[in-house]
């Protein structure tokens, strides 16, 4: 972030900090950058899941807090500055800052200095010296004096840090105190008084102490995810679409439907005495009868619900279906050449499904019960950054799905519709923090690490993909996000390794 003035010559800019208030706005150019996103990396198979799982740290969210680097020299001053530190709410805390005279006429001799060897004012050679009120008259007073109060601030501003350095968090520096009163200020008493507000890593505190290091999950799996019945079903449908009539073949929803086609062999799919109530029903027959959703169906509204079933059969359909054989291996799956060959592909296909899924249920069991057992104030700045983060790769999706004209655009991206995210958001995001945060702690607590091949090579792999979509890219996020990646991937690796884990099929 930068802070600049309309002086001549010469402008200041100070890293990461701001002084105006923050727009809580999203930026199409600039927030929704692929660079900026953590939905564009590919991370490699050993840290996928943890990468992309929609309930892990999938949107760039930080696992652990960063400190903010603070890469600005402190240049030695010719006297003490005057820090007051305040702790504020949520890891807030307020720095009251004030510069003596010493220091700022010592910062108006380096100004004016700056501009006699740049200006070039009429009747001087460049270079020469310029008596200082003729240098003043020509460059302007006012522009001379944000100069001075911009030098003032960038040459302050890291021994004021000194207090939090190590644990301010980076893009969390605000200059609270506004230019014109700072001028103000100067102007008249010749000291700079400021005043700026910076988040601090949060302290986590585990209930129990090292909980986490005897968990018991208990990870509950669909049925539908068994390999061997998935395998069985996929066989099947790929059999009867050898020949069709054309039509979709749909599931019956929860919800009225008309005008679709229901198959006999998907009974154990539909409420249960669904079946049962329409054997024997022939074309143009209307049949009414009562059924109850039983307590374990899918849609919770429904559950337990007394209704009354009227099915309209229009037509009844059956297939000629060509005899189950090695010749139509070719057909059910390319490149089989028997049926035994495309059953051990499907069951293959659907053992790592199987295996996929029940790695996710289970990081996302082990992310919620850290999720509990940590307590942890939220800083505002990682909050709202989280927060902008989903609300960014939502937007994305919506672009995705439908075009949006400027206007549109322009009303989802601006502050209104993202306040109103975080505040509808807000225990989600607070969720997913805590997650973050706990699992940036056990990295930290636990001494885990990765390879420096292991991220050089998932960042040039990052990269190429950049590169082969031709799109934009910053390197250095691209590297912050993927070591964030491989952290998470490792924490959930031990977590596994040394939880106590039962799975129960729902």
């Amino acid at each position: 972030m930068e802070l600049c003035s309309s002086a001549p010559p010469t402008s200041f800019y100070l890293k990461s900090c701001v002084v105006s208030p923050p727009i809580s706005s999203i930026s199409l150019s600039n927030s929704l950058r692929p660079a900026k996103g953590f939905t564009s990396l590919r991370i490699s198979r050993a840290c996928r899941q943890f990468s992309h799982s929609p309930r892990k740290l999938s949107i760039c969210a930080r696992a652990s807090a960063p400190p903010a680097a603070n890469d600005t020299v402190k240049e030695p001053l010719p006297a003490d500055l005057v820090v007051q530190e305040t702790q504020e709410p949520n890891c807030r805390i307020r720095l009251s800052i004030e510069v003596p005279s010493i220091i700022c006429e010592d910062c108006h001799k380096r100004v004016i200095n700056e501009f006699m060897k740049k200006a070039k004012v009429p009747g001087f050679r460049p270079g020469k010296k310029v008596p200082e009120s003729i240098l003043v008259s020509y460059i302007g007073k006012d522009g001379v004096q944000k100069a001075i109060v911009e030098a003032i601030l960038k040459r302050t501003l890291p021994h004021a840090m000194s207090s939090v350095d190590g644990r301010a968090l980076k893009d969390s520096i605000r200059i609270t105190t506004t230019f014109a009163d700072m001028e103000k200020t100067y102007s008249s008493l010749n000291i700079l008084r400021y005043e700026l507000i910076v988040d601090v890593a949060p302290e986590v505190k585990w209930i129990p102490e090292d909980g986490y290091k005897n968990l018991k999950i208990v990870v509950e799996l669909d049925s539908e995810i068994d390999a061997k019945t998935s395998a069985e079903r996929e066989l099947r449908r790929r059999y009867k679409s050898l020949k069709q009539d054309g039509s979709e073949v749909k599931n019956v929803p929860a919800a009225e439907s008309k005008g679709f086609h229901f198959d006999t062999e998907d009974g154990d799919r539909v409420i249960p005495g669904f079946l049962d109530s329409i054997i024997g029903i022939q074309g143009g027959e209307t049949k009414s009868f009562p059924l109850v959703f039983p307590e374990s169906w899918k849609q919770e509204d429904l559950r337990g619900l007394p209704c009354q079933f009227t099915v309209e059969c229009k037509e009844l359909f059956y297939r000629e279906l060509p005899e189950m054989n090695d010749a139509i291996a070719d057909k059910l799956l390319p490149g089989c050449t028997s049926i035994e060959q495309v059953k051990e592909s499907l069951l293959e296909r659907c053992l790592e499904l199987e295996q996929t899924a029940k790695d996710q249920a289970t990081d996302n069991a082990i992310l919620d019960q850290l999720r509990e057992m940590i307590q942890v104030d939220i800083p505002q700045s990682l909050f709202e950054e989280q927060g902008r983060q989903l609300y960014g790769a939502r937007l994305l999706q919506i672009q995705a799905n439908m075009k949006l004209n400027e206007e549109q655009l322009a009303t989802l991206s601006g502050p209104t519709a993202v306040r109103e995210f975080l505040e509808n958001q807000r225990e989600n995001i607070e969720n997913i923090i805590k997650q973050n945060i706990a699992v940036g702690d056990i990295f930290k607590r636990e001494n885990l690490q990765f390879s420096t091949d292991e991220l050089v090579k998932e960042v040039e792999n990052s990269v190429a993909e950049f590169k082969k979509h031709k799109q934009e890219y910053d390197e250095e996020s691209i590297q912050e996000q993927v070591q964030e990646v491989l952290e998470g991937a490792k924490v959930l690796e031990w977590l596994r390794e040394n939880a106590d884990i039962e799975y129960v099929t729902k």
